[in-house]
C-alpha cells in the first residue's frame, strides 16, 4: 500500500514540473455543452459495402466509395448534383441511414428518422438506383413511416414494417405486398421488438431474408397480456399521456412466436417450438442453405439457451446445442453458422472465462482458446482460410486487443499492440479491417489495416485532439490498482489536478456505474464531453476516481456473477472500500469524498451513500432504479431471479430500503418522460426520504427520457451538476 501511495505521489510531482510552464486555458460548461468544443467526429457515414474490400463515407454533399487496401477514392456514389438531376425529396444532409444492395447498384436512403426507443426508429425510405439514375420512395408517405427498410439478397425487394405490420416492396412491379394484418399497438407486432426485448436482448428488428431471397423469418409479439405503463408529457393546456407495454419484475411478457413468409407462394407459417408462455426467443438465424432456420430458445431463469434447427420445407426440427450456466447467461451475437450447414463458432463461459468454441451442429463442442482471461467479441470470421478473428483481454484485463486463431484452435497471432483499446470492423472478405485505437494517454486514431495487422493508412489522426488537450492542459489519467479489506483486487483510474501539491489534501469526486457485465476501467483515454467535464472539475481542485468492483467483467465468471441473487450488495460494499481506501492517502480530505452515477450508476452511488455510514459527503443520483421491483423483467431476473422467488435479494439492497441512513448531500435528478428507468423510482425514493426526515435536493426534467438531452437540457443538467459539486464537496 505504502509503494503504491508514493508512486502517485512522484507521478503526480512528475507531471507538475513537465506542465507548469504551460499557461492553463480554463474549461467551462458552456464549452463542453453549449459550444461542444470537446466534440470528437469520427469518421462520419463510415460503412462496409458488399461487394468486396471497400468502404464508404458520407460527408454533407457525398457518398463516397474507397479501397480497404490504400484508402484510394474509387467513386463518388452519390452527389448533390445527382439527387437533384433525380428530382430527389431530399439532399445528402438530410440522409440519416444508408445502406446497399448487394451489387452496390441501389442504396437505400433514410430521412426525417424519428426514434422510437433505445434502438428502434422509424423514417421515410427511398430506394437510389444508382445506374437508373432514380429515385423512389419506398412506400407511400401518406401511409406513415417505415422501419427497418431491407433489401433482399438480389435487391429486388425491399421489406419494412409499418403500424406493427410487416410489408414487402417489389422494386420491379412497385407493387406493396402485406405479409400480416393484425397489427396493432400494445396489443400485435410483427418483425419489430417489443420494449423488453428492444432494450435488453438487444434486438429491435425481427425480420430476416432467407439466402435465396425467397423466405422471410420473423417474431410476433402478442403484448395482449402484458401490463402497461403511462408517460405523461407537459405543455399543453392537457397533458398528453403515452401509453405502452413495460413486464415489471415478476410480471408476464409478450407470448411470441416464429413465423415464415414465402414470397413466391404468399404462403405463411407458423413454426412449432413448443411452449412460449414463460421464455424467450433472442436470435433466429437463416443456414447458408435457405431452408433450415436456427431458432435459439432461452428459459426465463435465462441460464439455459437451445439451438433448435427447424427445417422449413419438411417442418421438422432437432436441438443441435445448448449452452448452460449455475447463475445466467448473456445473449451475444457472437453465432457464426459455416457455409457446410454443419458448424459453427460461439462464445461461451462454460468454463468460468468467455472463449470460442467450435461447434458440430448436433455433436462435439471444441475449445479454441482457453485461459484466466475472456474474449470480447468475435469479430469477423474467414471461412476460405479458417481464421477467427476476435477482441480480448488476454494482454491485461483493461486491455482489449486483436487476436487471430485458426478453426483447430491453433496458430494464434496478436494483431495489436498488447496495450490500450481497440475497435475493429472487417470487410466483408476478411482481408482488411479498421481500427479504432486509444490507451489512456492517447485519444482516438483511425486506422486501416490488412489481416495480418500491417498498417496501411491512418485515416484520421488525433493530432487535432491532442492540441486541444495541451491547450487545455487535461490533467493525466492513471491506472491503478488495490485490495480491499476483504482481499478483493479493484482496478481504478485517477486523475490527480495538474498543480497538485503532495503537501495538500484535496477532495475527491468518485463516478461510478457498476451494471453488471460493464466495463468503466480501461485503457483508454474516455475523450468526449464527460471527460472534459472531469477535466473542468479537476482544474478547480479535484481528484477523479473510479473503480470497477465486483459483478464488472474482464475477470471471468465468479468474480461477475457472485452477485447473483443479491444484486447491490457486493457492488456497494467495493465503492465504500474505495472511499476508505482513497481516504488512507495522504493527499486526500477523507471528510469530502462524493460519488455520483447515472442509470445503474445512480443506484449504486445511492445505495453506497446511505449504506456508506458517513464515508461521502455528497451523492448525486440520475435516473436511478431505487428497487428493482419496478425494473424490467428480463434485465432484473436475470440476475435476482423473481421477486416471487428471492423477495429479500430485491429489498435487502434497494435505496429505499436504506433511505433512513442520509448522512451528507444528496441530489437526485429525473426525466418525467423516462421509459426506462420510471420516474416512479425516484418518486417512491423521495416518500421514503421525507417519512424519514432526510433533507436532500431534486431536480426533474419534464418531457426528458433515460438520456435528458435535447435543446439546452444537456448544458442545464451539468451546471446544476457543477453547482451542486462545488457547494457541497
Amino acid at each position: 500500500m505504502k509503494k503504491q501511495n508514493i508512486f502517485f505521489v512522484f507521478t503526480a510531482v512528475f507531471f507538475l514540473i513537465c506542465n507548469g510552464i504551460y499557461a492553463q486555458k480554463t474549461i467551462t460548461v458552456e464549452d463542453i455543452w453549449k459550444n461542444y468544443k470537446f466534440y470528437h467526429q469520427g469518421i462520419p457515414g463510415f460503412n462496409t459495402t458488399p461487394d468486396g474490400d471497400y468502404y464508404t463515407t458520407m460527408n454533407r454533399s457525398a457518398i463516397e466509395k474507397f479501397k480497404f487496401v490504400n484508402s484510394e477514392k474509387t467513386a463518388t456514389l452519390l452527389c448533390n448534383a445527382d439527387l437533384k438531376a433525380m428530382n430527389s425529396p431530399f439532399l445528402i444532409k438530410d440522409i440519416q441511414d444508408y445502406s446497399f444492395d448487394n451489387s452496390v447498384k441501389k442504396i437505400l436512403i433514410a430521412t426525417q428518422l424519428e426514434s422510437i426507443y433505445r434502438r428502434s426508429s422509424k423514417a421515410f425510405y427511398y430506394v437510389v438506383d444508382l445506374e437508373k439514375k432514380t429515385v423512389a420512395a419506398v412506400a407511400d408517405s401518406a401511409l406513415g413511416k417505415q422501419s427497418f427498410a431491407t433489401f433482399s439478397p438480389d435487391g429486388s425487394k425491399v421489406a419494412f414494417v409499418r403500424g406493427n405490420n410487416l410489408f414487402v416492396k417489389d422494386l420491379n412491379s412497385q407493387k406493396e405486398i402485406q405479409i400480416t394484418a393484425d397489427g396493432l399497438d400494445r396489443h400485435v407486432i410483427n418483425g419489430m421488438a417489443d420494449w423488453v426485448y428492444e432494450e435488453e436482448l438487444d434486438m429491435s428488428q425481427c425480420f430476416y431474408w432467407s439466402p435465396d431471397g425467397e423466405n422471410i423469418a420473423f417474431l410476433r409479439f402478442d403484448e395482449s397480456r402484458v401490463k402497461e405503463f403511462t408517460l405523461t408529457y407537459y405543455g399543453d393546456l392537457y397533458p398528453y399521456e403515452y401509453r405502452y407495454k413495460y413486464p415489471k419484475a415478476g410480471e408476464d411478457n409478450s407470448l411470441v412466436n416464429v413465423l415464415v413468409y414465402n414470397v413466391k407462394s404468399n404462403h405463411l407459417q407458423t413454426l412449432d417450438l413448443g411452449d412460449n408462455t414463460n421464455c424467450y426467443f433472442p436470435r433466429i438465424y437463416w443456414l447458408p442453405n435457405a431452408t433450415d432456420l436456427i431458432v435459439v430458445k432461452m428459459n426465463r431463469h435465462q441460464n439455459k439457451l437451445e439451438f433448435f434447427r427447424y427445417n422449413t420445407v419438411s417442418q421438422g426440427k432437432d436441438l443441435v446445442y445448448t449452452d448452460e450456466n449455475e447463475r445466467w447467461l448473456d445473449v451475444t451475437h457472437d453465432y457464426y453458422f459455416l457455409n457446410d450447414n454443419k458448424h459453427m463458432i460461439v462464445t461461451s463461459e462454460r468454463d468460468g472465462f468467455n472463449h470460442i468454441y467450435y461447434v458440430t451442429l448436433g455433436g462435439s463442442v471444441t475449445q479454441l482458446t482457453s485461459g484466466k482471461w475472456e474474449v470480447a467479441e468475435i469479430c469477423a470470421v474467414d471461412q476460405a482460410n479458417k481464421r477467427i478473428y476476435y477482441l480480448s483481454n488476454e494482454s491485461g484485463t483493461l486491455n482489449r486487443d486483436l487476436y487471430t486463431i485458426d478453426f483447430s484452435g491453433q496458430k494464434k497471432k496478436l494483431l495489436t499492440s498488447g496495450d490500450g483499446w481497440n475497435s475493429v470492423t472487417f470487410s466483408p472478405t476478411c482481408k482488411y479491417y479498421r481500427n479504432v485505437y486509444s490507451n489512456i494517454t492517447e485519444p482516438n486514431i483511425y486506422t486501416l489495416h490488412n489481416n495480418t495487422g500491417k498498417l496501411l493508412k491512418v485515416m484520421k489522426g488525433n493530432e487535432d485532439y491532442k492540441a486541444l488537450m495541451q491547450e487545455y492542459r487535461f490533467a493525466p489519467k492513471k491506472l491503478f490498482s488495490f485490495t480491499t479489506e476483504e482481499g478483493v483486487t479493484l482496478n481504478g483510474v485517477i486523475t490527480l489536478p495538474n498543480d497538485f501539491d503532495p503537501d495538500k489534501k484535496y477532495p475527491v469526486l468518485m463516478h461510478v456505474y457498476g451494471g453488471p457485465g460493464s466495463q468503466e476501467v480501461k485503457n483508454s483515454l474516455g475523450e468526449g464531453m464527460e471527460e472534459a467535464w472531469y477535466q473542468m472539475l479537476s482544474q478547480k481542485g479535484y481528484i477523479i476516481v473510479c473503480t470497477d468492483g465486483r459483478g464488472t467483467a474482464t475477470q471471468g465468471d465468479e468474480f461477475k456473477k457472485c452477485i447473483y441473487k443479491q444484486m447491490g450488495k457486493y457492488e456497494a460494499i467495493d465503492q465504500i472500500a474505495t472511499a476508505k481506501y482513497l481516504k488512507s492517502l495522504p493527499y486526500v480530505d477523507g471528510d469530502r469524498i462524493g460519488i455520483w452515477g447515472w442509470s445503474f450508476g445512480g443506484y449504486l452511488s445511492s445505495l453506497a451513500m446511505f449504506k456508506g455510514e458517513g464515508v461521502f459527503k455528497m451523492a448525486i443520483a440520475v435516473a436511478p432504479v431505487t428497487t428493482w421491483r419496478y425494473y424490467d423483467n428480463i434485465y432484473t431476473e436475470r440476475f435476482l431471479q423473481t421477486p416471487q422467488e428471492n423477495p429479500t435479494g430485491y429489498d435487502d439492497n434497494s435505496p429505499i430500503t436504506h433511505a433512513g441512513k442520509l448522512q451528507g448531500s444528496y441530489l437526485l435528478i429525473h426525466g418525467l418522460t423516462d421509459d426506462n428507468v420510471h420516474f416512479q423510482n425516484s418518486v417512491d425514493l423521495v416518500t421514503a426520504l421525507n417519512k424519514a426526515d432526510k433533507q436532500y435536493e431534486q431536480y426533474f426534467y419534464p418531457n426528458k427520457n433515460h438520456g435528458i438531452y435535447g435543446g439546452n437540457t444537456r448544458y442545464h443538467l451539468y451546471v446544476k451538476l457543477t453547482d451542486f459539486i462545488l457547494k457541497n464537496l
